[in-house]
């Protein structure tokens, strides 16, 4: 009894805690439901010691004499798109990919060997005493080998994903490039959905509507995922998966 109760408490901080898409979901969730995370500034996808070029402008200058407008404002006659650290625009994710692959392969061998040994320093007589029935000096040693192998394989798979994004400017690379990265988290019930896109784009890739597509962003990172009920259900367990991770059959 005391045994059992022991394996008991050993697996209880497995059950309370559980690892869903970098989000660490506590005993606390699966009571109250899951909880959204804080709204932030998006940390930048390269490396810290990336040397960005601060393209940012100074404090906003007053407007000049007979003008309307101040050097610098965004208004009718300036590029709406974005281009600085902090700037929003919009990623339109449209994915509908399909792929199908199909192989096969045979191999078939067949290896023989017969050996002999008439003469063995002359003692191929004193040999056939350590054989009962009799030794064969000229038939020492015979071998054959038949193998074969037949194998089959094919993958078949399509994802179709549409949604769209808002991603933040997190860096300017040397040559203009500019790092993006966005978060978006939806609650439904105990249910939350979280969307994650980064990557690095092109400003002449974003248009007038200052949207860019997913296809073309540079090395793009894009995770769509979820925690709560529906999620930790359909969760492979803990200890299941400890145990098909480290077996060996």
């Amino acid at each position: 009894m005391r045994t059992t109760l022991l394996a008991v408490l050993a697996l209880v901080p497995l059950a309370a805690c559980a690892t869903v898409d970098g989000v660490v979901a506590s005993a606390s969730d699966a009571t109250f439901g899951p909880k959204l995370a804080p709204v932030g500034y998006p940390a930048a996808l390269v490396p810290q010691t990336q040397n960005f070029v601060d393209v940012r402008t100074g404090p906003p200058q007053p407007a000049s004499a007979n003008s309307l407008w101040r050097t610098g404002a965004r208004a009718f006659f300036n590029d709406q798109r974005a281009g600085r650290v902090g700037d929003i625009l919009t990623v339109n994710i449209d994915i509908d990919d399909s792929a199908q692959t199909q192989n096969s392969s045979s191999t078939s061998r067949t290896n023989g060997m017969k050996a002999g040994m008439p003469h063995f320093f002359g003692l191929e007589g004193s040999l056939g005493q350590l054989f009962p029935g009799g030794f064969d000096p000229a038939n020492a040693i015979e071998t054959n080998v038949t193998s074969g192998g037949t194998g089959t394989g094919a993958v078949a798979r399509s994802e179709k994903i549409s949604l769209t994004i808002a991603a933040v400017v997190t860096g300017v690379l040397p040559n203009g490039n500019l790092v993006i990265q966005g978060t978006q988290e939806v609650r439904t019930n105990n249910e939350v959905r979280r969307l994650t896109v980064s990557g690095i784009v092109r400003p002449e890739d974003i248009s007038s509507t200052n949207t860019v597509k997913h296809t073309q962003i540079a090395e793009a990172r894009i995770s769509y995922g979820g925690r709560g009920d529906q999620s930790r259900v359909q969760k492979t367990p803990a200890g299941q998966a400890l145990v098909e991770t480290f077996s060996p059959f």
